[in-house]
């Protein structure tokens, strides 16, 4: 029933971002050519029902005009709040798509992602309750898990299909990044904790890509980007500071980032495709990379 319950949130917030704004009437309408309504009229008194369960799930407020009788999904607010929004909205919205496409399963290829179920749960209440969290780590650099770490969570971000908590490291005093999926013996501790008032986490990752950070200065950095490979960047920036000069056979990218090992391996991962022009640092580091790659095969 429970699944059922979720299914049908789902459906209802997918329905109304789609439409943009939409009468009850002609939410009933597209409620009984669903598969979900099993024949059965959306009474009033449900969908009331349903939309207060929604803003206490995914903090999605859906609100009446009261002119035009037209439902809609409210604006968050803050950046912070509307770019949480918009990724509630776009995942409920594929999951109900997936859903429906459940006859078809065999045709639809997905691909294998970490989960992050176990801890992401845990990590959201210290969040909200500002209290210290406790897990062992396996580190990819270290043969040994290493027990007992104490963080005071700052926040979470998703990168490339994995989930990481930044935080303050108790013991050594330095805000740290931990990815969930090499966490282990995750606890809630009793301990609450005040976040600092200068700590603002869209600064802390803003001049970097990826979830690797450093102290060195942002740089200019600047790419020649083949054709193809040039829609790829159009639709997917590398970064907000991400700027474009078209040329006829090939553009020129350029950013404001820190040089970090994330960027070096993105920029690395699309061959010949992507040549770096500035800064040299990042030319002789990427250099000297491929040259110990070609070492491989000599």
């Amino acid at each position: 029933m429970a699944r059922n319950l979720i299914n049908r949130y789902v459906w209802m917030v997918d329905t109304i971002n789609r439409y943009g704004r939409i009468t009850l009437k002609d939410l009933n309408k597209a409620w009984l050519r669903s598969g979900i309504s099993e024949g059965k009229p959306l009474a009033r008194r449900t969908f009331f029902h349903y939309r207060d369960a929604i803003e206490d799930m995914f903090d999605i407020n859906i609100q009446c005009n009261k002119s035009t009788f037209e439902y809609y999904i409210a604006d968050s607010g803050s950046e912070s709040n509307a770019r949480l929004q918009s990724w509630l909205v776009d995942s409920v919205s594929m999951s109900g798509m997936l859903s429906d496409a459940r006859d078809i399963s065999g045709r639809i290829m997905l691909e294998n992602v970490p989960s992050a179920r176990e801890h992401l749960p845990v990590i959201i209440d210290a969040l909200k309750q500002n209290r210290r969290i406790r897990f062992s780590y396996k580190s990819y650099t270290r043969s040994l898990p290493t027990d007992g770490i104490v963080l005071e969570p700052y926040f979470v971000k998703i990168f490339k299909q994995l989930w990481y908590v930044i935080g303050l490291n108790v013991k050594d005093g330095l805000v740290k990044t931990y990815s969930l999926d090499r966490m282990k013996n995750l606890n809630l501790l009793q301990d609450t904790f005040v976040m600092p008032a200068d700590f603002n986490p869209s600064e802390f990752f803003k001049d970097c890509f990826g979830i690797i950070t450093n102290r060195n200065s942002p740089k200019r950095i600047v790419l020649r980007v083949e054709p193809t490979q040039a829609k790829y960047l159009r639709a997917l920036p590398l970064h907000p500071s991400q700027q474009e000069e078209i040329h006829d056979q090939y553009s020129i990218f350029s950013y404001k980032m820190r040089i970090t090992y994330d960027l070096k391996e993105e920029i690395m991962s699309h061959g010949a495709s992507i040549e770096v022009l500035e800064p040299k640092e990042l030319k002789l580091l990427i250099r000297t990379e491929l040259e110990n790659a070609l070492k491989n095969y000599q």
